[in-house]
């Protein structure tokens, strides 16, 4: 082929970055094939069942689980950093009940960061403070901010609770039920870190330009909002009110009612949240877990016709189409029984995810490269004005 040819030959696109391997992490490792997700390499399931949001967080950081000192330390600061500033809460005061939660996590970040001493400090150092400040600080953003829109003064923090106790504690006024807070803890875990996902990438690439890391986050609350990526456990719930709950309803009866709801909507080709996921080819690796969580929630709060729409729902589109559920299905349910609003299920995402989006940045930031790629352009050939 002749030099001429190759400068004119259309350049292969890859719509939605498909396939592209962009850079190389050490945080997480989601493996399709063999149906996987590790965090620093240990099977997030393992995680799950036995470790704390704490000490995952800790673990995405810093590459490594904490000794008992280093757990400690962390849980000190934590415990240290819960409140907001009279200024913040007067912001999110200002900001209309109507509008979407996200739109608020949003808002608090910009204005935590704003606040924060070290925002224009990239030392490795900062950084780790400013995550750690971020993750202590975002339950009483996304608690706050549910209160109020019901009318209800904030309450706050306790020093004697841990992360999910303390998060329980501020949205509702009650101590949680070990077994709610285990559920939650485990949601906390799963939702943590993803990979390249659409948001994280946007954490890199804004990191990529040297801004700061709250900007980053700004950025990957933004991505996070959509439908087709954190809003989806939202969505999920909203089909669940769609069909109706009913609660006398028997499991039989509800599991009947939703397949047939379902079958009505793949037939009208309607879009269905709470299913597929991109990477993963035989089901989405933390669903297992999340259902597990899912059903003793159900148990607990004697709930089982949920159970049966579940079922329905997941039997007849892996029936109809082959498709499983991703994590968003068993945790929008699960939230909703917890008491959170349906628009709070993706702040909570927030709040978990803030652990591995900051994971991200440092890596991004300690190995950077500006990330530009190319396009290729499909409108009009040269022309001039007249």
């Amino acid at each position: 082929m002749s030099t001429a040819d190759q400068s004119t030959q259309e350049p292969e696109v890859h719509k939605g970055l498909a396939g592209v391997v962009a850079d190389v992490t050490a945080v997480s490792k989601v493996n399709p094939e063999s149906n996987s997700l590790l965090y620093r390499g240990y099977p997030v399931q393992e995680l799950a069942a036995s470790r704390t949001i704490e000490e995952v967080a800790l673990l995405l950081w810093n590459g490594e689980l904490p000794t008992a000192q280093e757990l400690t330390e962390f849980e000190e600061f934590e415990r240290a950093h819960r409140d907001l500033s009279p200024e913040l809460k007067a912001v999110i005061d200002a900001l209309p009940t109507d509008c979407h939660p996200m739109d608020v996590c949003r808002t608090a970040i910009s204005v935590l960061g704003a606040q924060h001493p070290k925002a224009e400090d990239a030392s490795p150092e900062a950084e780790l403070e400013k995550s750690k400040a971020l993750f202590a600080a975002m339950p009483a953003v996304v608690c706050y901010d549910q209160r109020r829109r019901h009318g209800k003064g904030p309450i706050s923090a306790r020093d004697d609770l841990s992360y999910s106790e303390n998060l329980l504690w501020m949205a509702f006024g009650e101590e949680a039920d070990p077994e709610v807070v285990d559920a939650f803890n485990v949601s906390m875990i799963l939702y943590a870190e993803h990979s390249f996902n659409a948001s994280t990438f946007t954490a890199r690439v804004i990191t990529s330009t040297l801004a700061d890391l709250h900007s980053a986050v700004v950025g990957a609350v933004g991505a996070l909002k959509g439908p087709l990526h954190g809003g989806a456990n939202e969505a999920v719930m909203h089909t669940f009110q769609e069909l109706g709950i009913r609660k006398d309803e028997s499991e039989e009866d509800a599991e009947k009612r939703a397949k047939e709801w379902m079958d009505q909507a793949l037939a009208e080709k309607k879009k269905v949240m709470g299913f597929g996921h991109r990477v993963y080819k035989n089901g989405d690796s933390r669903v297992p877990t999340m259902q597990d969580a899912l059903f003793r929630m159900l148990d607990h709060y004697d709930r089982r016709e949920i159970l049966g729409l579940y079922n329905g729902l997941a039997r007849s589109m892996d029936e109809a189409k082959q498709i499983k559920p991703n994590l968003d299905y068993p945790a929008g349910p699960t939230y909703w029984l917890m008491g959170f609003d349906i628009p709070t299920f993706t702040p909570l995402f927030v709040c978990a995810r803030l652990t591995g989006w900051t994971a991200h940045i440092m890596e991004q930031r300690a190995a950077n490269s500006l990330i530009r790629p190319l396009s290729a352009y499909n409108g009009p050939d040269e022309r001039h004005l007249d």
